[in-house]
């Protein structure tokens, strides 16, 4: 049936499938360019996996970076970046990147509710490499005030439990550093954090939901609530079913919405933002190293990799399917998703091992690296998927790990009954080996190995506490590496590690605006992708924290721009109504 002849069910300019960062940065744009914009999203929560997220986005040459004291140029970020990816992206879109990041921002900030503030302590992750920098990069959201939503502040995605205080109370990302690492003042911090949060007695009296929203809740609730300034609707509980092409032109989508088949007409593009699919087994059977399972994920489960398959079915490429954002995750009992761990294992007092009792990897290192290293070094007789978090009664004492607190604010006697499933405890490393499958021999004789080189400060086997990025994490009073202690006071313990992810990294392959090209690279007319529905431009790795979100946004940004500057002469239907907000 042409889709001429088909009977619309609805229309506009700009459809945008997905209601993430990258998503809602490209209906804001697309808006204020004069396009009509529908989003729509499938769950019943906006904000999809960047509302659960950090919410930082990783920009070089960013307009703060200069006013706290350091400098960037756009030739060492393109350095960094090819070196990081050994050479992998050779088609643009490293260099559209850095050349369009920092307009985004200043972007967002002059026109929207965005506000962000570069961190300049926080390194990229591999801050040795040429081009590297100790800091600056990364720009996290500044805190939103819920209230400014209204009722739409109940339709948001959640924030993870592991990003909350106490499992409710939001927190910066400078405060979790210092209060994860016992920094200088983490006592005060702690008790301003409380008040902040008990304060708010109408938010009290309505929830235990706090309306202090930090990280990738502050990030989607200012898009959220700049879209609202714009009135564009955001439609929830609204799956794609497939992409409608007409002579090689995509030219709407079918949706499934309240259970109804519903065809919306787009007539300038559609952008495809729905994220990855790392919650489809069938796809992760079908692409990723085994064993891999989608309940390993992070992430929520909506994540089934829609967008792409409808992609696919155009006909259009894909590249790195086999590759994540891993990140090595624990489950806890009762939640829908896994937990990631990102700070615990660089916290002194602590080593990753084995089914042999042998650490593989530096557990300080980048979290994708940590589950390269789990499947690389996977073999019969030396399990690493799963692997095992092992530390001392010290380490349980002084931080968290996962779900659970600090030993001094919840000690083990006190714990609810599900988290005492969640780790497993014994008097001896031996007797803990054989609670959970390890060999004790081998066990024994890496902590032998491993504690005299802690008391030294020198990991010489893999170097956790040698990179700048390692010690970001560490804890300061611990010396002379604040990324390593023994392991010698019993209680001994240990945390379960799965091969996790916070997204997959494969998806369409786009261009340099991201439009979704074929396999003779082609575009296909009228489809764009970004975020985790497009093949990652960050290759393989990660090179600092935000580069999930700040590409999803800036690839976002080129869609709109790219859809507006092919509009045909005159079709600018919202024009003068966007008039004001347009630059």
């Amino acid at each position: 049936m042409s889709a001429n002849s088909l009977q619309w069910d609805d229309s506009c300019d700009v459809l945008v499938v997905g209601s993430g960062a990258g998503a809602m940065t490209a209906a804001l744009r697309a808006h204020d360019l004069g396009s009509k914009v529908l989003v729509v999203e499938k769950s019943d929560r906006y904000g999809g996996t960047s509302a659960i997220s950090g919410g930082g986005i990783w920009i070089p040459c960013n307009h703060r970076i200069e006013a706290l004291g350091g400098r960037d140029s756009a030739e060492e970020a393109i350095a960094y970046i090819r070196a990081v990816t050994h050479g992998e992206i050779d088609d643009g879109r490293i260099e559209a990147y850095v050349e369009k990041g920092h307009q985004v921002v200043r972007y967002l900030e002059d026109r929207s509710r965005v506000r962000f503030e570069a961190q300049p302590r926080y390194a990229d992750y591999y801050p040795e490499v040429p081009g590297g920098k100790p800091g600056f990069r990364s720009m996290d959201p500044l805190p939103f005030d819920a209230r400014q939503l209204g009722e739409e502040f109940a339709r948001m995605r959640e924030p993870s439990p592991g990003t909350l205080m106490m499992g409710r109370m939001a927190m910066t990302m400078k405060e979790a550093q210092v209060l994860l690492c016992r920094g200088p003042g983490w006592v005060g911090l702690t008790m301003k954090i409380l008040w902040r949060y008990w304060r708010d007695l109408p938010g009290r009296l309505r929830s235990k939901r706090d309306r202090f929203l930090t990280l990738g809740n502050a990030l989607v609730a200012a898009l959220r609530c700049s879209l609202l300034d714009r009135q564009v609707p955001v439609w929830l509980g609204c799956r794609l079913e497939r992409l409608i092409e007409e002579e090689g032109r995509v030219v709407g989508a079918e949706v499934i919405r309240a259970g109804k088949r519903v065809l919306i007409r787009a007539r300038r593009g559609v952008v495809l933002g729905a994220g990855g699919f790392e919650r489809n087994q069938a796809m992760r059977s079908q692409y990723h190293a085994q064993p891999s399972r989608s309940d390993w994920s992070a992430t929520p489960p909506y994540n089934t990799g829609d967008a792409i398959r409808a992609g696919q079915e155009l006909g259009a490429a894909t590249a790195l399917m086999d590759h994540s954002w891993w990140a090595p995750t624990t489950h806890v009992e009762g939640e829908e998703k896994q937990r990631a761990l990102f700070v615990e294992r660089t916290l002194p007092g602590c080593m990753m091992v084995n089914s042999a009792g042998q650490r593989f990897v530096n557990e300080a290192a980048p979290y994708t690296d940590i589950v390269y290293a789990m499947y690389d070094n996977n073999r019969e007789g030396a399990t690493s998927v799963p692997c095992w978090l092992i530390f001392d009664a010290e380490f349980r004492r002084k931080y968290p790990c996962g779900a659970l607190l600090p030993g001094y604010a919840m000690p083990d006697g006190r714990l609810p009954k599900h988290l005492l499933r969640y780790f497993h405890k014994a008097d001896s490393l031996q007797e803990l080996a054989a609670k959970i499958g390890v060999d004790a021999a081998g066990l024994q004789r890496t902590v032998d190995r491993f504690n005299p080189m802690a008391e030294a400060g020198k990991d010489l086997d893999f170097h956790k506490g040698d990179s700048l990025f390692d010690r970001y994490y560490g804890d300061p009073t611990v010396t002379p590496n604040p990324c390593l202690a023994p392991l010698v006071k019993a209680p001994f313990y240990a945390v379960k590690i799965d091969a996790g992810d916070i997204g997959t990294k494969g998806g369409l392959l786009t261009d340099v605006h991201a439009r979704v090209l074929r396999e003779d690279r082609t575009p296909i007319a009228g489809l764009y992708a970004i975020g985790n529905s497009a093949a990652s431009m960050m290759g393989r790795t990660y090179p600092g924290a935000g580069s999930t979100i700040g590409p999803a946004m800036v690839f976002g940004f080129q869609a709109a721009e790219h859809i507006h500057s092919t509009a045909p002469v005159g079709a600018n239907s919202f024009a003068k109504q966007a008039e004001g907000l347009s630059s």
